[in-house]
């Protein structure tokens, strides 16, 4: 049965969002795993090694953890963030020869990141990723995590996403990605040429927005700050930028860590990442599922209340848990995984989905469309938590917001020339009509709500 996953971290959004999701897996092993042996579970993200070689031995599944290296590939064309990683706690947990990277940065320009640096580094990349997979007995999926505004992330990401999908075929390829605020004037252009290859190249992506984990930081200290009865500002967060980007990466990577919690941990109902595949994704190029989870305070070390069982799952359709900005109980459900983590009974899933089903608009032909999964060790510090994947239309409202920034700088060919310095200018009208088809086919699948097939039977488990 395959197994091992292999992470490929670009640029310093992609390798910031890991450097949380590893911390983190590593806390939940740590609590979990007393007895200290090196297991299969663990064996999915990390190798144990003995380091007195030059050429670290692996150590199999069975014995003692000596030294845990984490299966990945690091990449950056600036040094900064990676030589911060080296120097920090994680700093071992990393392969100086799994790392990439170059000095001068690609310059928000996917252009540059794609084709300067992604024919410069192309072979590069095919041995590191090659060697890493080599140290893997069954490898299941790569797992790839880059920005969609920067240079680095959206090019040279996207770049890697093709020679994955060229140089191993048969591995199933996701990719989460942070879509861009207004930060970057170039941004838009990037997103847009970056999707055009996602939706080629991914077997599945999460997409995330900066703006909806920012909301969800201000509902949570505002909740905080009500219940000390202090009246809370939109500017009053009292932290700096730099905080702020750290906590919306804990959320990240608390996505990722339910997410692969299955992998990583025994359960009644364990859902690897081909599944999710498999299930959430019925037709080519409608792969981008919204992401959502509940709670969300206790990565923030928010002293709050546990929420209840049955309050999690209704978190989870509503707007204010999404981490993009949509509502997805005013549009249609193509499919939904639900992933529980903690000390429930399948009798628990099934109660509250059917509870849940009502205000959901699960499209006609596929009213069973629910993929669940649990595992059995909650998140360090949680009683449970509950990860929803949902393959629906209200995406497409993202994707057109997404258009029209790009519209705005590209009717007035704004820019546009330091793109042409790396590639043709029909790129920019390719990747357009690749946005244009992705809306498209989600906006034929979208019922409005008076036509809505009746809920009447009871979803499926497996």
């Amino acid at each position: 049965m395959p197994r091992e996953l292999i992470t490929v971290q670009v640029g310093q959004c992609g390798n910031q969002m890991a450097w949380r999701f590893w911390d983190l897996a590593l806390r939940e092993h740590a609590q979990y795993n007393k007895s200290g042996i090196f297991d299969e579970p663990m064996s999915s993200f990390f190798r144990n090694v003995d380091p007195q070689y030059a050429n670290p031995q692996n150590i199999p599944v069975g014995q003692p953890i000596n030294t845990l290296k984490a299966r990945s590939v690091v990449i950056d064309m600036e040094e900064g963030v990676l030589n911060q990683l080296l120097r920090s706690d994680l700093g071992e947990l990393f392969d100086s020869r799994q790392f990439i990277m170059d000095v001068s940065g690609a310059g928000n320009n996917w252009a540059h990141g794609f084709y300067e640096y992604g024919s410069k580094y192309e072979n590069i990349i095919i041995d590191q990723v090659r060697r890493v997979a080599e140290q893997c007995d069954s490898l299941q999926s790569f797992f790839l995590m880059h920005s969609m505004g920067g240079g680095t992330g959206s090019g040279v990401g996207t770049r890697t996403l093709g020679i994955l999908a060229d140089n191993f075929p048969e591995i199933f390829r996701f990719s989460t990605v942070v879509y861009p605020e207004n930060d970057v004037v170039t941004g838009p252009y990037n997103a847009v040429l970056a999707m055009n290859e996602l939706t080629e190249h991914a077997d599945c992506v999460l997409p995330i927005d900066n703006q909806a984990l920012m909301d969800i930081l201000y509902n949570i200290e505002n909740s905080k700050r009500k219940e000390k009865g202090v009246k809370t500002e939109i500017t009053d967060l009292g932290e700096s930028k730099v905080q702020s980007f750290t906590k919306m990466n804990n959320i990240i990577a608390h996505m990722l860590n339910n997410l692969t919690c299955s992998m990583r941990f025994e359960g009644m109902l364990n859902v690897d990442l081909n599944e999710i595949t498999m299930n959430l994704v019925p037709f080519p190029k409608m792969q981008y599922l919204i992401s959502s989870i509940s709670p969300l305070y206790s990565i923030l070390d928010v002293k709050m209340e546990p929420r209840r069982l049955d309050q999690i799952f209704s978190d989870v359709i509503d707007r204010d848990f999404q981490l993009l900005k949509v509502d997805p109980r005013h549009s249609t459900y193509l499919a939904c995984g639900l992933i529980l983590r903690g000390d429930a009974k399948i009798a628990d899933i099934h109660r509250n989905v059917n509870r849940i089903k009502p205000d959901m608009r699960m499209i006609n032909w596929n009213q069973e469309g629910f993929k669940i999964g649990l595992c059995n060790e909650p998140p360090v510090g949680m009683p449970y938590s509950l990860l929803c994947l949902s393959n629906n239309s209200a995406i497409k409202n993202q994707f057109g917001a997404l258009k029209q920034k790009f519209l705005k700088l590209y009717k007035r060919k704004a820019n546009v020339h330091h793109y042409t310095n790396f590639m043709e200018a029909a790129h920019f009208d390719e990747a357009l009509r690749s946005l244009d088809d992705l809306i498209g086919r989600y906006e034929e699948i979208d019922i409005p709500k008076e036509e809505a097939p009746i809920n009447r039977i009871r979803p499926l488990v497996a």
